[in-house]
């Protein structure tokens, strides 16, 4: 191999896979490759209590900055709080026809938080004491009079949740639709937000209906990932 082709392969390892070596592929890999928006859900599908709450369980594992876990997950599955919140979301179907919609709720950052957030983890004996205002310090810092830094991280917990329970739903076969085709204001009014409280986005989750589509394609690796 030439200098400028040894070059080549340095700076981006896809060529190597146009030679037709494929993906690395498992259980979990192939639950990412394969999920895809849902449009069309069985109606007639139930989800229990126990399936919303394992699903939320699994959201739960998401990251979360300093381990503030500051969200929500509010779950509309009854007919009169679906009937509430079509209208104040653009009147779309999934929002009756999926088993349950989750408001996904994510909390303006609050350092003042994390000594609580962190006792449990120091009770199982994952933090010593004493590293809890090494955390606490640089938390108030970055958010302490950071309003929009605070709004950024509510945004970024609750869609990082979502994920979670995206995948999860899709390794438990079912469906998902993330969405932000709704009025903020009124989710916030009509479903009790309190005051630093943010509906980030819908998630409808259920079994699906024939007629949605697969995974669309994706732009290429080469035209996003640059290495530096």
């Amino acid at each position: 191999m030439n200098q400028a082709a040894t070059t080549v392969a340095a700076a981006d390892p896809e060529p190597c896979r146009s030679l037709g070596q494929p993906l690395p592929t498992n259980a979990v890999i192939e639950t990412i490759l394969s999920r895809s928006a849902a449009k069309y859900y069985d109606s007639t599908a139930v989800l229990s209590d126990d399936q919303i709450r394992d699903l939320v369980r699994i959201g739960t594992s998401a990251p979360t900055s300093f381990h503030l876990q500051n969200w929500r997950f509010i779950a509309v599955r009854s007919p009169e709080a679906k009937a509430r919140l079509l209208p104040i979301a653009w009147n779309q179907p999934a929002i009756t026809e999926a088993a349950v919609t989750f408001i996904m709720v994510g909390q303006l950052a609050d350092a003042s938080t994390v000594p609580d957030r962190l006792a449990p983890v120091v009770e199982a004996g994952i933090m010593p004491a004493q590293m809890v205002p090494e955390w606490e310090g640089p938390a108030r810092g970055l958010y302490d009079n950071h309003p929009q830094r605070q709004r950024d991280e509510a945004v970024r917990s609750a869609t990082f949740g979502a994920a979670a329970i995206i995948y999860a739903a899709r390794s438990l076969g079912l469906s998902s639709t993330p969405m932000i085709g709704f009025d903020a204001e009124a989710v916030h009014k009509e479903f009790g937000l309190a005051e630093h409280e943010i509906p980030v986005m819908l998630l409808t989750v259920g079994p699906e209906r024939p007629g949605n589509w697969p995974q669309k394609p994706r732009l290429p690796v080469a035209d996003v990932l640059h290495f530096a």
